[in-house]
């Protein structure tokens, strides 16, 4: 049971891997909560997988900063709120119940909470050529 479980972890990792460098190409999908989503899941699917992860490229330049400082760029954290907010927008305006928007309003709150005051924000340095 427990290889089973490992196998659905790594196969959720790929996939999210594979959505985080399709985020790279489109700007419709946010690369930083894939990836973030991916190495959950390889670490608790297979050391070996993590490994490679942490090893990549991607990794490296998009979330190994965050990893190691709790930080991103005003870019990643942008495009993640404003990514949920539109995921959120949906029920938001389809559902009727008044209690379930309030909830999603202190939802979206919380996440610019989190996202403002909670993680720090890095400049990044742009290169003269």
């Amino acid at each position: 049971m427990e290889t089973f479980k490992n196998l659905i972890f790594v196969v959720v990792g790929f996939i999210a891997f594979a959505c985080a460098v399709i985020g790279i190409v489109l700007p419709i999908l946010p690369t930083t909560p894939f990836l973030l989503l991916a190495s959950f899941c390889f670490v608790r699917g297979s050391e070996k997988f993590d490994k490679w992860f942490k090893e990549t490229k991607i990794y490296k330049k998009h979330l190994e900063t965050f990893v190691r400082e709790r930080a991103m760029t005003i870019k990643q954290k942008l495009s993640i709120l404003l990514f949920a907010d539109f995921m959120i927008a949906f029920p938001l305006i389809i559902l009727k119940s008044i209690p379930v928007k309030i909830i999603l309003i202190l939802v979206i709150l919380c996440k610019y909470y989190y996202f403002i005051f909670k993680i720090k924000t890095i400049k990044v340095e742009v290169e003269k050529v």
